[in-house]
């Protein structure tokens, strides 16, 4: 057997999705989230012993554990790498530059910063730097747990998690990783007043995915992760082929 299969054996799985389920937290932008509906069912009278069941998802590419594609926002109608946004980029069945068939698997070196935070608590980069325990290397994967994914069974309390400020974004802009994610549903604080420096509100969704051009990961589970104390893992992450979509679920996991 080769030695990576070995390592793999002897490795523990971290699954890092939150559960789907109607009426799971969602942001508002993307209400009404996740749903499921049975179609065909087993039942009696079928002309054959063999009866089969299956259904219907219906959600927005941007509900429950997801990445964000690079067309997901744009700056002054521009995109990373300054694609305009006009109707030979963005189409009613989605973008032909940028969409999430484009991104390619992430199978990188996973870090976790575990930042547990109180409500209303704003992450900076300087708390990312006193709770970071790894070395961060170019191309890495930085997950930042805030300890609100405890609380994905209760919707609204979930969506008062804390996020991570522009100076945090720019301080993992600074170390090149490859993606960033977290346990709350929009990275960025959720907070109506537009950042003062760059006048938006979800700065860090123009500085990572615009002017960097770093996927975001919104909603992870990080919570046995944190719990084992692990905070180096190989991370794998596989977006959905979807073309021309601006985000897709995924199920990400952490090998340790």
């Amino acid at each position: 057997m080769p030695p990576l299969l070995e390592d793999v054996e002897k490795a523990r799985v971290f699954d890092l999705e939150q559960l789907r389920y109607a009426g799971a937290p969602s942001h508002p932008a993307h209400a009404p989230g996740f749903n499921y509906f049975l179609h065909r069912h087993h039942a009696r009278g079928a002309p054959e012993a063999r009866t089969g069941a299956s259904g219907i998802i219906v959600t927005p590419e941007h509900s429950g554990t997801h990445i964000d594609a690079l067309s997901h926002q744009a700056e002054n109608l521009t995109l990373h790498g300054g694609i305009h946004v006009d109707e030979g980029v963005q189409t009613s069945v989605g973008f032909r530059r940028l969409g999430i068939e484009t991104m390619a698997p992430i199978v990188a070196r996973g870090v976790l910063i575990d930042v547990p935070s109180e409500e209303g608590h704003a992450i900076t980069a300087e708390d990312l730097e006193r709770a970071n325990r790894s070395e961060i290397r170019a191309g890495d994967v930085v997950l930042v747990r805030t300890g609100w994914g405890k609380y994905w069974s209760e919707p609204e309390r979930y969506l008062k998690a804390p996020g991570v400020t522009a100076g945090g974004s720019r301080w993992l802009i600074e170390r090149k990783v490859g993606a960033v994610g977290a346990d709350n549903v929009a990275f960025d604080e959720l907070s109506s007043t537009p950042d003062p420096e760059l006048g938006v509100t979800l700065p860090g969704h123009i500085l990572l995915l615009v002017r960097a051009g770093i996927p975001i990961i919104e909603n992870l589970n990080l919570e046995e992760l944190a719990a084992a104390g692990v905070h180096e893992f190989l991370f794998v992450c596989l977006p959905l082929k979807m073309r021309g979509a601006t985000g897709s679920p995924v199920r990400p996991i952490a090998i340790a």
